[in-house]
């Protein structure tokens, strides 16, 4: 389908002053824009119709032609990854003229046939399981992080190969960690050795990994949900919905997900540029496949790096800017192969000055902490192991 929407955006372009929505736009808003753009997605607005789209023929222009949307944030200097929304020459050019030159409905006999959207988006879902209770998120008052038990998951060992988060209403979840907790545990807040079957933000795809790869989770086993809750004005109650895709058969690699974190740092008053690092090795082979990184409000860049025994650093991922209202993950194109002992080496870029416009207070030493006024440093990511080997056994040297 994408390439289809390429061609029709050049076609558009060479037909001159005839742009129009049902035959140029739409196909391009179906390939890219949809996934967001329609009822109870993650987008405060549908572009499914020429009725809804019109009234923002402007801000789409600037918005592409600025690139803040379709959202992507991987500098293109470092890395090629699956699911990179950046839009072609051709189809930036077509939403363009169309707006500029007066966003003309054209034919709805030119439309292509609807998009199909389920309400999942991941291939296919095999198993669905949710929070017991919804949960009340006041509608302004700061709410501490929730830890939400998802009690005996499956019965029996299973493989998984995509996972996808779905809140009652995205708007008041900043984000959610979704542990594992093995049969017979009783911790309730996630400690970092327990296993990660995903981690949700608004605007992020959901985990769909290859045929090969899949995470465990073990008969009996419980998934707890961190979750950050974030008032919106009026009261909402979530009930939080995790959607499984099983592997057909025992794969032949494991995914797990890292993490290299630090509480350790104070971001001095008006620092535009402070940076915070981490770094460590790993404990054995692996194979690379993606990265998460997550901060809060001053967070300004994050860079996955990696220093090779012959000197030098090699940059892995550069997201800049970093958004903390899109929070993506970035999968590589092509699984990296890791050796044991190589150093990993990630770093944060914050702006704590006034010039950044999300800053709750320019005036405020910031330190590590929970709330979107406080700032994290975390950068998590994912990589494939044998099948045999667990999060545990892993780090044994």
């Amino acid at each position: 389908m994408l390439p289809f929407a390429i061609l029709l955006a050049a076609a558009a372009l060479l037909r001159g002053q005839d742009v129009t929505f049902h035959r140029d736009v739409l196909p391009v808003l179906q390939a890219r824009c949809q996934e967001c753009h329609r009822a109870e997605q993650m987008a405060p607005m549908a572009f499914t119709t020429y009725a809804e789209t019109r009234p923002w023929a402007r801000a789409i222009r600037q918005a592409v032609a600025t690139r803040k949307m379709p959202p992507w944030f991987a500098d293109p200097c470092c890395g090629t990854f699956a699911h990179d929304r950046r839009l072609p020459d051709a189809e930036m050019r077509t939403l363009m003229a169309w707006s500029d030159r007066g966003a003309a409905e054209g034919n709805p006999s030119d439309a292509p046939p609807a998009r199909s959207w389920a309400e999942w988006n991941l291939p296919r879902v095999d198993a669905v399981v949710s929070m017991p209770e919804p949960f009340l998120v006041p509608a302004a008052e700061a709410v501490e992080y929730q830890y939400l038990v998802i009690a005996n998951a499956v019965s029996e060992d299973k493989w998984v190969r995509g996972v996808e988060v779905q809140p009652t209403d995205r708007a008041v979840v900043h984000h959610a960690v979704v542990y594992i907790r093995k049969q017979g545990d009783t911790w309730t807040r996630g400690p970092t050795t327990a296993d990660i079957l995903t981690v949700y933000a608004p605007g992020g795809v959901p985990d769909v990994f290859r045929e090969d790869m899949a995470k465990l989770i073990p008969a009996g086993a419980d998934l707890v949900l961190e979750v950050h809750y974030t008032p919106k004005g009026t009261e909402v109650r979530d009930k939080m919905e995790v959607g499984l895709m099983f592997a057909s058969e025992r794969p032949a690699k494991r995914v797990i997900t890292l993490q290299m974190a630090t509480t350790d740092f104070r971001i001095p008053p008006g620092a535009a540029n402070h940076q915070v690092a981490v770094w460590g090795t790993l404990p054995n082979d692996a194979l690379l496949i993606g990265f998460f990184p997550h901060m809060h409000l001053r967070g300004k860049a994050f860079e996955f790096t990696l220093v090779p025994e012959t000197g030098g650093v090699e940059t892995l991922l550069k997201v800049s800017p970093y958004d903390f209202y899109w929070q993506l993950s970035y999968r590589l194109a092509e699984p990296r192969a890791l050796a044991k002992g190589t150093r990993l080496n990630f770093i944060a870029t914050y702006d704590n000055s006034a010039a950044n416009p999300r800053n709750p207070d320019p005036g405020a030493a910031v330190r590590y902490g929970l709330q979107s006024w406080d700032e994290m440093m975390v950068g998590f990511f994912d990589i494939a192991v044998d099948a045999a080997v667990n999060k545990e056994t892993y780090f044994v040297r």
